[in-house]
């Protein structure tokens, strides 16, 4: 990261600098990354820049500013380099263990919550998050009524340590059981559930090699890569959910546009399972598949 030596920089000097920077580097939202490394840097919000515009970056911020934006034009994603990202109004903490929460996954909170709406749904509901990460979803649903019990599981032990630490600082372990393993993780099949929600892994082999360098050199493969079809991992959920979750209860699954029709084939050619209903994201792409259980 080579600037000119200057006798100051003002926090706004070094954050539209490192913008170009990162324009230059080709960032997708330059002014964001600047401003939220730098916020992480001084530990203050990143309004809080805007009222500090004039102050001048002592060198030690500066230093720890540098190390930042140069990993980030590296490549290296924010979410990671800063320890957190953003997911429905809340922060969650994330490491290169779990995928970074997109804004595209809230649709499959807002998926259940209309479910529940839906259908009058009250009192307490039991839910399942499949493949939970970094917990995200499965906890942004626990907050949302202290009633409803969540089992986030994850087969990796490292995700899942991450996600106990999210629990513990949103305050919701009464709410949550974690678990170590596989779909439903040797759960019973004598207690079932109201809605089992899930953001699996859907990327094709093929389409892995063409993901951006930020996503496929640093993010978890495994939480991304469905299989040569995309949809392996879809299709074992939807045969695992059939004896878990009660009829007329949901599965909510997160899928990429271009598997809509393979996916929903496989929910209609099912004996026990329905369409429900297709979300599409702010894009307008499909993104989230509600099928309830006959």
């Amino acid at each position: 990261m080579n600037k000119p030596e200057e006798a100051s920089w003002p926090i706004l000097r070094l954050i539209e600098w490192t913008t170009s920077y990162l324009a230059d580097k080709g960032a997708e939202s330059p002014r964001l990354d600047a401003e939220v490394l730098l916020a992480s840097v001084r530990q203050c919000s990143r309004i809080e820049l805007y009222t500090a515009f004039n102050e001048v970056a002592d060198e030690a911020t500066r230093g720890a500013y540098k190390s930042l934006v140069q990993r980030r034009a590296a490549g290296e994603p924010v979410a990671y380099l800063v320890g957190f990202r953003e997911f429905y109004s809340r922060d969650f903490k994330v490491t290169p263990a779990v995928l970074i929460p997109r804004p595209e996954t809230e649709f499959v909170v807002i998926a259940a919550l209309d479910f529940v709406s839906d259908r009058g749904l009250s009192g307490s509901l039991r839910m399942a998050d499949i493949g939970t990460g970094s917990g995200n979803v499965g906890i942004t649903l626990a907050k949302e009524n202290p009633s409803w019990n969540v089992v986030a599981i994850d087969i990796q032990p490292d995700a899942l340590e991450i996600a106990r630490q999210n629990v513990a600082h949103h305050a919701v372990d009464e709410q949550m059981e974690l678990r170590c393993g596989p779909y439903y993780a040797q759960e019973s099949e004598t207690v079932l559930f109201d809605i089992v929600v899930s953001n699996p892994p859907y990327v094709t082999s093929n389409e892995y090699d063409d993901l951006p360098a930020t996503v496929r050199d640093y993010e978890p493969k495994i939480a991304l890569v469905g299989g040569d079809r995309g949809t392996e991992v879809i299709e074992q959920l939807i045969e695992e959910s059939t004896p878990r979750v009660r009829p007329e209860g949901a599965l909510v699954v997160e899928i990429s546009p271009m598997l809509e029709a393979d996916v929903t084939a496989l929910i209609e050619q099912h004996a026990l399972w329905q369409l429900h209903k297709v979300y599409k994201d702010h894009a307008g792409h499909s993104r989230v598949i509600v099928a309830i259980r006959a």
